[in-house]
């Protein structure tokens, strides 16, 4: 299927002047944006191999804004898809050219941080590294930082349910939200989840977490605080090997530990961000695995033991431990500029993101070293490691005729392998356009035609985010018709 026509299956009928007239009476002029030129910024996210102007772009000041668009989007049968930072990296907010594009970076105010129940609330534009920053003064930070966290927004973060290099031990976004205010596509204001620890009837707190804008427009979040820990340190193991690597995060999680942070980079990923970052890496190195233990001083110096004796068991060629606060920060610094340290090498990237078990990593590095050899391409690899989920940097110039169709292609085999080793297509960076046809590996067709219900049930026009998250059965049936090359049907 080409890239335009996977940016949406549907066309909607769309009066653009009688749309533009029912948003002017409603919102002041300097807030739609009509003209080409304009809304050009707006044309895709962080995946940026998918491009689509949509009809109009809206920047709403406040909720009340976001409820008279989406009335009258409702009112016309227009397509909606709201925009945060743009930060994401699977197209989930790509616009539709029927559409209208609901920009929510004006709501970036923090509402409240109450320090004795450990929360906070805020609109959907507050930077994920604002929340942390405000929360400093009473010792508390929010846990989930996904590698973009200086730019990224809550409400992006909630829509992909965003993780981390703390993931593993602090939990995704789904772990650190306990209440989400929004809209549904006909104005209504809902609520899911509360202030208390749990709530009675169906989780649909945790449905909206990850819900890739599908469901509801999200104008408001409470999210969990966490206590800073006394002390953190890192400790950078090398090998020689990436199988060795791989072995020991199985180890580390065998042996009981569940470290703040368990990182893998491979050669490719180290060559690319050492000279951008001066992380002080071992250059020499196969692999390397950053591995951060924090809680109280006894607490780290006995964690951090027992982690040096498996990383040796292992096989590690060199191990260092941060030995102050700066180093700790400049070793993940490393990490967390992986992305565009690989931007500096080519002239574009894909961004891949598979779970898989982690005692299948070194089996799947060594999948990829063999698809990169198959479709000529590079591949940086990166990941969070102690959860298993994959980042694979699939490097591309898309002005050379053939290379972007071979990184998708090696991109769509990577997850058709996660999916093949137990895990799953996706681990924080959602479906949007980039996995929506992938979804057919992993999902039978009734598990799909479940989805769709869902969806109708909040969204019965599908004007929400349309082509994005869950394929048509149509398109389940044409993705596996187009891979096995015969008349076998989907998983049923």
């Amino acid at each position: 299927m080409s890239i335009e026509s996977s940016v949406a299956d549907r066309r909607f009928t769309v009066d653009r002047q009688a749309l533009i007239a029912s948003l002017r009476a409603v919102l002041p002029e300097q807030a739609l944006l009509v003209e080409e030129e304009e809304m050009r910024p707006y044309e895709c996210d962080g995946l940026t191999a998918y491009r689509q102007l949509p009809l109009i772009v809206a920047l709403p000041a406040d909720e009340a804004q976001v409820q008279a668009i989406v009335k009258v989007c409702h009112a016309l049968k227009v397509p909606v898809v709201a925009r945060g930072a743009a930060t994401g990296l699977s197209g989930g907010a790509t616009p539709h050219r029927d559409g209208v594009v609901v920009s929510l970076a004006k709501l970036k105010k923090i509402i409240s941080v109450d320090p004795v129940s450990r929360t906070a609330v805020v609109q959907p534009g507050v930077r994920n590294l604002s929340v942390s920053e405000a929360a400093a003064p009473y010792a508390l930070y929010y846990a989930p930082d996904p590698s973009s966290q200086i730019a990224c927004t809550i409400g992006g973060n909630v829509a992909e349910n965003a993780g981390g290099v703390h993931c593993l031990k602090y939990g995704l976004t789904v772990h650190n939200v306990m209440r989400v205010r929004g809209l549904t596509i006909d104005g209504e204001i809902v609520e899911f989840g509360n202030a208390a620890l749990d709530a009675p009837g169906y989780d649909l707190l945790a449905l909206m977490n990850g819900s890739e804008g599908l469901l509801a427009v999200i104008t408001e979040v409470t999210v969990r605080l966490t206590p800073k820990p006394e002390l953190a340190q890192v400790v950078i193991a090398s090998f020689g090997d990436v199988r060795q690597a791989g072995d020991a995060v199985a180890g580390i999680i065998a042996a009981g530990i569940i470290p703040a942070g368990l990182e893998m980079m491979d050669r490719k990923a180290i060559h690319a961000v050492e000279p951008y970052v001066n992380a002080g890496y071992d250059m020499d190195a196969a692999a390397i695995l950053l591995c951060e233990s924090d809680g109280t001083p006894e607490e780290v110096a006995e964690e951090i033991g027992r982690m040096t004796a498996v990383l040796e068991q292992s096989g590690a060629s060199g191990i260092r431990v941060s030995q102050d606060e700066a180093e700790r920060l400049r070793f993940w610094a490393g990490r967390k500029a992986a992305f565009p340290a690989v931007g500096r090498m080519t002239p574009d990237y894909l961004c891949m993101d598979g779970t898989i078990p982690r005692k299948r990593l070194a089996e799947m590095l060594d999948a990829i070293n063999r698809l990169s050899e198959k479709y000529a391409l590079r591949c940086a690899n990166v990941f969070h490691a102690g959860d298993g989920n994959l980042h694979p940097l699939i490097m591309y110039d898309a002005n050379q005729p053939g290379e972007l169709d071979r990184a998708l292609a090696f991109g769509a085999a990577i997850l058709e392998l996660s999916v093949k080793f137990g895990g799953t297509i996706t681990g924080e960076h959602g479906v949007g356009i980039e996995k929506v046809d992938v979804m057919a590996e992993q999902f039978s067709l009734a598990e799909i035609a479940a989805f769709h219900r869902l969806k109708a049930a909040f969204d019965e026009h599908g004007l929400l985010n349309p082509g994005k998250g869950v394929p048509t059965l149509a398109r389940c049936r044409e993705y596996t018709l187009a891979r096995v090359g015969s008349a076998t049907s989907p998983r049923s």
